[in-house]
């Protein structure tokens, strides 16, 4: 019935697995890295633009909204985990009850996750030892910019859906039309209307909801069995529970992270002026490869899902290899690349030469391993893809959230150096990946066991 819309699909039960996952993983790269670029407008368009002061306000929230977000994202990281088993089964009434589900747990998480992000807010910027002259403005920020937190939920629903089927197109034009949205209202507010903070806060907020109209538009018109009908939504027990299980520990994972950072930066803070703002700059590099390698990380739930659902074993096994060994090549090409350019990168958000060299330092440990972090990311995805996450999530709290509480106590004040404190990120990942591949290999010869012989097993890769 939908046969030429389908012929434009890309399929991730048949065909090569080394052309389609770069396919589906390439809108993704574009998306995520876009969205970083347009995050990163709130601190260029306040630093450059706004009174003294904003910068600060701003730049203090940014690890507090990135643990309320990071738990958004995790959520639709579990939507597009069990649609994709439900596509690849061709389980049509299953595609539909997800999509319907899915938009009611991603209605009342994102108003949960809005309530907590401003009721905290004050608290826990205080415990993070936020200035007092940036306090009042941080607070501004939080409060207007989580008014847009029902938004990315809905946002992030979409596009698990959609991804989960093969399109990482419209995300990507939806996300691409809110983030230019975003900058020409960051400029316009703080420019022409003067309101700085509160200006770039309202900014982000409308682009979260424009992103949400758009997906959810779409939905309503998508030809799939999984059509989102505001008049047929209904609660399925039993699909929420599975989307709950995989998504909150994805997204206690993302916020996890954010935690740690706060212990690291105690170590960063040890330091001088210098350092701590080259760490800062350095900073900017991790945001933009790792989010060039998470494209893959969705590939890889994303395939194995389905593939799993179709019964497919071959192609589980190689869609991880693939997927890994895609974000492991990606890490390292833009890490040395990065590293190559290492000043001009840095001199983009400073003019200090001793700034400069501290981000150097940074790079210099980070660049060379953020293909080690592949290993762990990819893992923890493909287990998602099997329904496992509970376990490889645990794995994450003690590998890169535990541990590296005690290397910052412990291991750093033995010689007190920046390379030392730095190299806590590659052997964190390293420990950690090798856990969570133990794990997957028991997880996925379990799996295996529950599936019987599928047609196409010797499908070309």
């Amino acid at each position: 019935m939908h046969g030429t819309r389908q012929k434009r699909m890309l399929t991730m039960t048949q065909g090569s697995l080394v052309k389609n996952i770069f396919i589906f993983s390439l809108p993704l790269m574009l998306s995520n890295v876009l969205q970083v670029l347009f995050n990163m407008s709130d601190v260029a368009v306040v630093g450059k633009f706004g009174p003294e002061g904003s910068l600060g306000a701003v730049g203090s929230t940014t690890i507090y909204v990135a643990l309320f977000t990071g738990l958004l994202i995790g959520l639709g990281t579990g939507i597009n985990a069990v649609m994709a088993q439900r596509i690849g089964a061709a389980d049509e009434e299953g595609q539909h009850r997800v999509c319907h589900t899915s938009f009611i747990i991603s209605a009342v998480f994102g108003l949960i996750v809005s309530a907590l992000a401003m009721g905290l807010a004050r608290p826990v910027l205080t415990l993070m030892g936020t200035k007092p002259e940036f306090m009042e403005g941080a607070l501004n920020y939080v409060y207007i910019y989580f008014t847009g937190a029902v938004g990315t939920a809905m946002y992030n629903f979409g596009n698990g859906v959609f991804s989960a089927d093969g399109d990482t197109r419209k995300p990507l034009i939806f996300l691409s039309a809110a983030g230019v949205t975003n900058v020409l209202l960051n400029l316009f507010f703080v420019i022409v209307c003067n309101m700085a903070v509160v200006g770039v806060a309202l900014a982000s907020s409308i682009s979260q909801w424009l992103s949400c109209v758009l997906i959810l538009a779409a939905l309503m018109r998508a030809k799939r069995a999984y059509r989102l009908r505001l008049g047929l939504l209904k609660f399925d027990r039993d699909i929420a529970r599975r989307v709950l299980v995989l998504g909150i520990p994805a997204g206690i994972q993302n916020a996890i992270f954010q935690l740690a950072n706060l212990f690291i930066q105690s170590g960063v803070n040890s330091f001088d002026g210098a350092v701590v703002e080259g760490n800062s700059a350095a900073v900017n590099a991790d945001t933009i490869v790792f989010e060039l390698m998470a494209a893959f990380y969705t590939a890889c739930t994303s395939f194995i899902g389905q593939n799993y659902g179709a019964g497919k074993r071959d192609r589980i096994l190689k869609s991880y290899f693939i997927a890994v060994g895609y974000a492991c090549v990606f890490g390292l090409i833009f890490g040395l690349g990065i590293y190559a350019f290492a000043d001009a990168f840095l001199y983009i958000f400073t003019d200090s030469a001793a700034v400069v060299a501290a981000g150097r330092d940074r790079l210099a440990v980070m660049c060379l391993s953020y293909a080690i972090s592949a290993f762990m990311d990819g893992t923890i995805a493909a287990a998602r893809g099997l329904n496992k996450t509970i376990v490889p999530t645990i794995m994450v709290i003690l590998g890169s959230c535990v541990f590296r509480v005690f290397w910052v106590y412990v291991i750093f004040p033995i010689e007190g150096t920046t390379t030392l404190l730095y190299l806590l990120y590659p052997v964190s990942w390293a420990i950690t990946a090798v856990c969570e591949i133990v794990y997957f290999i028991f997880a996925y010869r379990r799996s295996m066991r529950l599936l019987t012989p599928a047609d196409g097993q010797g499908e070309r890769a």
